[in-house]
């Protein structure tokens, strides 16, 4: 007998998860520590993770053990039973966000069937282009972001000015961003956040057609297990810093030059995400307060039934408390 797959049920299991660490999150919002956000959402994860009921390896988490003292890569999470999953997490995906009171911070997790996550090993970032279902055949990473609009235009049955194109603000972008702009395609810049700009790629009235550049390569495995449930797609190669890098990529097995696609990144079929919103953006209300307690918007999702549900909770705070022994407000 093989493995057992996930339980459909886990997906509600996980989207208490992302809401615990939201909400942990989100009493930093604005307050300009950006380390305490991301230390109280990695508590909040905490606190709720190891009551799942699941046999996980975190694939994709904080680091390496000595450097993150919770959710590093290799560590075992759940309560010791059921399926044997591949982990992938982001308590906070946009801690300076928070930290600033900016837009589409989010916490989120991903698990799939043991072995099928891509472990990105030395590759820190990633060359990727992510679309909804409508544009998955349309884009090439190797050729020109000319070439990608023109081609996601075309399928989307727009004109590239009517092409909204998501790039983080980076200074490696700067050649990227002028040629998007040149060809007439709509580029809204954003601090950090790309998992979340890749989910709405895929999402109908986002305001989001194509997430473009470089970012972290651990967010593009958890943005790949995301569009594999709504039906989008990635495509990804890996980028090194330097040459010590490219070597180091080698040495493991990781060719820079190879085109990553979704499958590539995630090969399981039994995938769930859950993302809660910590701050407002385009694809989730961010953590509020009110008088009884706290409200949080999620979206879960599980690729082999592509079902995509959206999660409104009402929270109360002393009995969550209670609970967890943490602070919510």
């Amino acid at each position: 007998m093989g493995r057992p797959a996930p339980d459909r049920n886990i997906a509600l299991e996980l989207v208490r998860v992302t809401e615990s660490a939201a909400m942990a999150a989100a009493r930093w919002i604005g307050r300009g520590e950006k380390e305490s956000a991301d230390q109280a959402a990695v508590d909040g994860m905490r606190s709720v993770l190891d009551t799942v009921r699941m046999r996980g390896v975190v694939v994709i988490g904080e680091g390496e053990k000595d450097k993150a003292p919770m959710l590093f890569n290799g560590e075992e999470v759940g309560n010791g039973e059921g399926p044997e999953v591949d982990v992938a997490v982001d308590p906070l995906e946009g801690t300076r966000l928070t930290a600033l009171g900016q837009p589409n911070a989010i916490a989120v997790i991903a698990v799939a069937e043991r072995g099928t996550m891509l472990f990105p090993g030395a590759a820190f970032y990633m060359e990727k282009i992510a679309v909804g279902p409508r544009a998955i055949d349309a884009i090439d990473i190797t050729r020109s972001p000319t070439d990608n609009v023109n081609r996601v235009a075309e399928a989307l049955g727009k004109t590239p000015r009517e092409v909204d194109v998501v790039v983080l603000e980076r200074d490696r972008h700067n050649d990227l961003i002028l040629e998007l702009r040149a060809e007439g395609a709509r580029v809204h810049l954003i601090r950090d956040g790309d998992v979340a700009a890749a989910i709405a790629a895929a999402r109908p009235g986002s305001g989001v057609d194509m997430l473009y550049g470089v970012g972290g390569t651990p967010e593009g495995v958890i943005s790949a297990a995301a569009l594999k449930c709504v039906g989008g797609g990635i495509q990804g190669r890996l980028w090194p810093r330097d040459e010590a890098e490219r070597v180091a990529l080698r040495d493991a097995g990781l060719d820079p030059e190879r085109v990553l696609h979704t499958n590539d990144l995630v090969k399981g079929e039994d995938v769930f995400v859950a993302a809660t919103g910590v701050t407002t953006g385009a694809l989730l209300r961010g953590v509020r307060y009110t008088d009884a307690g706290a409200e949080t918007d999620s979206i879960v999702m599980r690729s082999r039934s592509g079902t995509v549900r959206r999660v409104s909770a009402y929270h109360a705070l002393e009995k969550l408390s209670a609970i967890t022994g943490l602070e919510y407000r």
